[in-house]
Formats: C-alpha cells, sequence, structure tokens
C-alpha cells in the first residue's frame, strides 16, 4: 500500500529534485551531521550527570553518592536502546526510513528538551528521579530508532584500498559533539554565578540540542527519501529484516561485534565521562577548565581518528584494533593515576588517552560488520551497535567511579585493562571463525 508523505519529506524531496547522482562526499557529510547531534545529545546529557544532576535531583544526598545516582540513571538508556531498535525495526519495515528516522528523533529532541524544563527534587520530591529516568529511556529507546544505514551505504561504496578511511568518518561526530558539549557547558559554568547555573544556565544546552536535531533530522531526511539514496539502499539490500531472523541467521557475528570493540568503548568513557567526575569530585578544580580540557583532548581524538583511517588501509582495521587495545592496557596500568596529577597529569591523561581513543574508536564499527552477509547486514549493524554501547559503554562511569572511589584510582585502570582483554579475545574468534568459514567453503 502506498503511504502518504509527511511534510517534512516533500520539503526534503522538493530540495533535492535537481540532486543528480549519489557521491560519497555528500554522504559522508549526511553522516557526520547525523552522528554529531547524537553525541552532542549524549555528551549534554552526560556532562549535566556528573555537575548539574546530583545537586538539582539527588540534592538529598552526599555528592559522590548523587554521582552514583545520577550514572545508574545515565545506564538507563543504553538499556533502552535495543528496545528502541525492536520498535523502530518494525516501523522501518512497514512505514519506511524516512518515518522511522522523523519518529526517532522527535522523539530524541522531545526527550532532551524535556529534561531541559525538569523541575528539581527540591521542587517535587521523587517526582524529579522519576521524570528524569523516563527522559533517559526515551532518549535510548529513540536512539535505537535513529540507525539510518547511511554509515553502512558510506563504507559499501568505499573503494577496497579505502575502506578504513571511509569507516572512521561516522566516528568523527564524538569529537565534534564533545567539543561543542564541552564548550557550551563551560561558558556557562565559567561565567554564571552558581545560582544562575543550576536555576536556569543549564538548561541551555539542552534546548540547543534540541535545535541541532530539527537540522540532523531535515539533513539525513534529504538523502533517505531520495530516488536515487533509495535505489541504492535496495541494490544493497540494505533493508531491514526481522529481528528474530536476523540473530538466527548471524547471531554468531551479533555477538562478537558487540565484544570486538570493548576496548574502545571503555576507554570511550574513560577520558569523557569518569575524569570529570573525578576532578569535580575529589580535586579543588571548578569544572569549566576541565571541560575546556576535554574539548582540547577531543580535537587530538578527532586527529587520531582521521589517522586511523589511514593507517587501517596500510595494516588493516582487525591489525589495528588489536594494537590499539594492547596500547589501552599499556595505558591502564598508570594512565589512570595521572588525574590526580594536577593540570599537568590531566593534561597528559586527556591528550594521551584521546589519541589511543581516537585510534581504536575510528575504527571500531567496521571490524566485525563487514561479515554480515548482505541481507541482514542494515539489521544486523544496528544491534551490534545497540550491544556495543550497553556491554562498553552503559555502565562504565557507574563502574569506574565506584571501583575508584573503594580501591583507588588503578582500580579504574583494572576495569580498563578488561575491556581490552576482551577485545583481544573476540578479535580471535572472530578470525578464527572467518578462516574456518574460509576451509569450508574451498571443501
Amino acid at each position: 500500500m502506498a503511504q502518504m508523505p509527511t511534510t517534512a519529506e516533500r520539503d526534503a524531496s522538493h530540495l533535492s529534485e535537481s540532486h543528480g547522482e549519489v557521491n560519497p562526499g555528500e554522504m559522508a557529510i549526511g553522516v557526520i551531521i547525523g552522528r554529531t547531534s547524537e553525541f552532542f545529545d549524549f555528551f549534554v546529557y552526560a556532562i549535566a550527570s556528573v555537575i548539574v544532576f546530583p545537586k538539582l535531583v539527588f540534592s538529598f544526598a552526599d555528592p559522590l553518592t548523587g554521582t552514583l545516582y545520577s550514572f545508574a540513571i545515565f545506564a538507563l538508556a543504553f538499556i533502552a536502546r535495543p528496545f528502541g531498535t525492536v520498535i523502530f525495526t518494525a516501523i522501518d519495515r512497514k512505514a519506511g526510513k524516512s518515518a522511522k528516522l522523523t519518529l526517532a528523533l522527535f522523539l530524541l529532541g522531545t526527550s532532551t528538551c524535556a529534561i531541559g524544563f525538569l523541575p528539581s527534587y527540591d521542587s517535587i520530591g521523587a517526582a524529579s528521579i522519576w521524570l528524569l529516568a523516563l527522559a533517559r529511556i526515551g532518549q535510548g529507546i529513540a536512539l535505537g530508532g535513529t540507525w539510518d544505514g547511511l554509515a553502512s551505504l558510506l563504507a559499501l561504496n568505499a573503494p577496497q584500498r579505502h575502506r578504513g578511511w571511509y569507516a572512521m568518518i561516522p566516528q568523527l561526530g564524538a569529537p565534534f559533539g564533545l567539543i561543542v558539549a564541552s564548550g557550551l557547558f563551560a561558558f556557562f559554568v565559567g561565567n554564571l554565578a552558581a545560582e544562575d547555573f543550576y536555576s536556569w544556565g543549564w538548561r541551555y544546552p539542552f534546548f540547543v540540542a534540541f535545535a541541532i536535531n530539527v537540522v540532523a533530522l531535515f539533513a539525513r531526511l534529504r538523502m533517505v527519501v531520495t530516488p536515487d539514496y533509495q535505489n541504492l539502499f535496495e541494490t544493497r539490500e540494505l533493508q531491514p529484516t526481522k529481528i528474530a531472523d536476523t540473530l538466527r541467521a548471524e547471531g554468531r557475528h551479533v555477538v562478537i561485534g558487540a565484544f570486538a570493540p570493548l576496548a574502545s568503548f571503555a576507554m570511550f568513557h574513560m577520558v569523557t565521562v569518569f575524569p570529570l567526575s573525578w576532578v569535580f569530585l575529589f580535586t579543588k578544580e571548578g569544572p569549566a577548565r576541565f571541560l575546556v580540557i576535554e574539548a582540547v583532548g577531543a580535537v587530538f581524538g578527532a586527529l587520531a581518528i582521521v589517522a586511523s583511517g589511514l593507517i587501517a588501509d596500510r595494516i588493516g582495521r582487525r591489525a589495528l584494533l588489536g594494537g590499539c587495545a594492547i596500547a589501552i592496557a599499556v595505558f591502564s596500568g598508570f594512565a589512570p593515576q595521572l588525574l590526580d596529577g594536577g593540570f599537568a597529569g590531566e593534561l597528559v591523561f586527556m591528550i594521551g588517552g584521546f589519541i589511543l581513543l581516537g585510534l581504536s574508536f575510528g575504527q571500531s564499527s567496521g571490524s566485525v560488520a563487514s561479515a554480515f552477509s548482505p541481507t541482514y547486514r542494515y539489521t544486523g549493524s544496528a544491534l551490534t551497535s545497540d550491544l556495543a554501547w550497553l556491554f562498553g559503554a552503559g555502565f562504565a562511569p557507574l563502574a569506574a567511579l565506584l571501583l575508584s572511589t573503594q580501591f583507588g584510582l588503578i582500580s579504574a585502570g583494572a576495569y580498563l585493562l578488561s575491556g581490552a582483554v576482551v577485545t583481544l579475545v573476540a578479535l580471535r574468534l572472530n578470525r578464527q571463525w572467518e578462516l574456518r568459514r574460509a576451509d569450508e567453503g574451498r571443501g
């Protein structure tokens, strides 16, 4: 049955009537815009979960306990995200990518904007906690629906010798989102009196997130609704499949794909959310200066992501991920203690950590996804991403802060080390399965 286009789809299609043939450059820009908007939402919440919510929503608890409670709610989005994928995959199959994307980004923007209007615990009591949890779950469900397949489409249209280069492009959204989010919070917390910041200043980044989501929605719709892109999705077999069918056919690759980038995702929070919480709670330093350090580190991270594309095309993505996992294991043995080393120690930790993160995170999305058969690649890649974030990142800030406060910063390094070990094991298993499959094919 033909589906009636939405107003946004008609506007996007009108702008794209003279679009011409699909080109990788435009596709890359669309992917970066989409990922930047998602990561901006992510980091706005992450920063607020350290410097705002413990005081606003958990004012009945001491600062450390309030931050741990805040990180527990932070994890809800990662738990909800796979459920969002199930819901929005069904919408995708019945109504198409544009309807799914519109609904998902509307839910994401609404949930994020709603947090900006959140009353404090002192105003409405425990209802403040429940509203925050509900909005966070809404963000997670929405993130499960923001998978548009453009990253997979970009990778499939990349020349064989440049697969690493094209694989790193979507990952640039992470440092770009962090730079903008850190800069906004640093401006407000550094230029407002504490009373004004906690009254209204912290809310503005959430409203900005809503505006960025609108821009990102239109930019992505402009591509997914045009005939050229729709035809490319169909010819590349990038169509949604039933979750049960995907897991039955590709369950092994989904599991390996979820654990292979664990070192990258553990590292992700060890240089973004966790160090901010440690510095904010256990040093006399205000958050504004460290947020600036994070933004500087993110610049190095972006450059390292670009470098990962060049290196992966020379030595292979799996080899780069394995080498980075070993380097992260070494880093975990001494680097976390640098957070107690004042400005110089913090700067060394953040820049070194972001360089390692960029090299590994830049190739984490493509390490196993290429193993999916064409029929299941679209849905399989979405599921893999959801589970990788859940296992590698969802509980990382909570676990790292809890461990480090009980056993010292060295224990946070042990947590990071465990992620590196899991990555090495997963890459090894994936390699063995590929060799076994190749032998069976020759037989």
